[in-house]
């Protein structure tokens, strides 16, 4: 959120206070410890902003996925917040991140403690109990399973 325009549709504020709504409705969960809470707060974020994003690509609002050449590289620090001209992308990530969470669900949970969570290295490393080197070494390939996820099988990639 930290690389959108000041005013842009869900600022970092109201995505806070989004998300502490929906944790509060859960009366139910029982918190193990402060990790166990980045991780649900991770995954709140995660669904507000991708929900978010899918609503501004539906179709009835005029969005829609466009095809990009496959020079464009898929930039993790920048991808858009809903709001933007791009919010398929954050779509896209989303369903690839789901993907990789079935084959490696500690690389997603990094990805989604760092991207949709904010969370550094060592306070990730903290949350999942391993250690900042691991979290790295995660973070690293978790990334390049995305990008090349996010590419299509012709060359192209789908926002």
């Amino acid at each position: 959120m930290r690389h959108e325009r000041p005013g842009h549709q869900l600022q970092t504020t109201a995505l806070v206070h989004e998300a502490f709504l929906r944790l509060d409705k859960a009366n139910g969960l029982n918190w193990q410890d402060r990790g166990h809470f980045f991780a649900v707060a991770a995954r709140v974020m995660r669904r507000i902003l991708v929900d978010a994003a899918r609503a501004a690509a539906a179709d009835k609002r005029g969005g829609g996925f466009v095809h990009v050449s496959h020079e464009a590289a898929f930039d993790f620090d920048a991808l858009p917040a809903p709001g933007t001209e791009r919010p398929a992308e954050l779509c896209a990530l989303d369903d690839a991140l789901s993907e990789l969470a079935i084959m490696d669900p500690r690389r997603a949970q990094v990805v989604e403690l760092r991207f949709f969570g904010g969370l550094g290295v060592e306070e990730t490393a903290e949350s999942l109990g391993v250690s900042p080197q691991t979290v790295m070494r995660d973070w690293r390939l978790a990334r390049a399973w995305l990008m090349h996820a996010l590419a299509g099988n012709d060359g192209t990639k789908y926002r």
